[in-house]
């Protein structure tokens, strides 16, 4: 006689605000199938609007990806190219429908990086200009982004005010964050176990999953299993209980 292990049933009342995500494995993906790694980001992009729409069905209202680390640009410039321009194409296709699904586009990262091509720039000032003013779910694009570099600039923001002091509270107001809760849960594809300079200050109470699949094969399956692995914790932020 043959037992089944009976699923276990997402619970609703208990679904993470905001869920980060560490697209990793698009290089590895087209290797394992011959293929550019070229072909690895754009399974990636495809990824990436099943991951949004997955998370809109279970009310997730906040997700970030880091989409391209500052670490990143060391890659060949042919790779590096390649990720400007499937940006630039994703945030252009993807506009009209984040309006229809009231979705914020943020893009947090160094937009005045030299390296950044000036049509990319634009297209990522556009599509947050045009979505500033949805209100039921936000995308943040993590590029050109890195942790560390992320709180020196909060930091020099704030020697320019000449400030003498300052709260957490207050500091969170100078991050590409601001006015947003932290993850609740950042996941990783790939199976690296790793944070790889990614919301340094921000993680500081996240639960962490880390995946075996790789990103471009990320689908609403997977996104159950993280949103379980999340409901399995118990979150006590560093208070115990008598």
């Amino acid at each position: 006689m043959k037992l089944f292990k009976k699923k276990k049933k997402i619970d609703m009342n208990n679904i993470p605000s905001h869920i980060a995500f560490i697209m990793d494995g698009n290089g590895r993906w087209a290797k394992k199938r011959g293929l550019p790694r070229s072909m690895g980001h754009r399974e990636g992009a495809f990824a990436l609007k099943r991951v949004c729409e997955a998370c809109r069905e279970y009310n997730v209202k906040t997700i970030t990806v880091y989409a391209l680390s500052t670490e990143n640009l060391n890659r060949s410039d042919k790779e590096v190219n390649f990720i400007f321009e499937q940006a630039m194409e994703f945030v252009n296709s993807e506009l009209k429908e984040s309006i229809a699904n009231d979705l914020k586009i943020n893009i947090i990262g160094n937009l005045d990086h030299e390296r950044l091509p000036k049509d990319v720039r634009e297209a990522c000032i556009r599509a947050m200009e045009e979505t500033k003013d949805c209100k039921s779910y936000v995308l943040n694009i993590a590029f050109l982004y890195g942790g560390r570099d992320e709180i020196i600039h909060a930091v020099n923001k704030i020697i320019k005010e000449k400030r003498e002091s300052i709260t957490e509270e207050e500091f969170e107001n100078y991050l590409y964050t601001a006015g947003q809760c932290d993850p609740d849960l950042i996941v990783r594809a790939s199976g690296e176990q790793r944070i790889s300079n990614f919301l340094l200050w921000q993680l500081a109470y996240s639960e962490f999953y880390f995946s075996s699949t790789l990103w471009p094969d990320f689908n609403k399956k997977t996104i159950e299993e993280s949103i379980l692995a999340y409901q399995s914790r118990k979150r006590n932020f560093g208070v115990v209980e008598e």
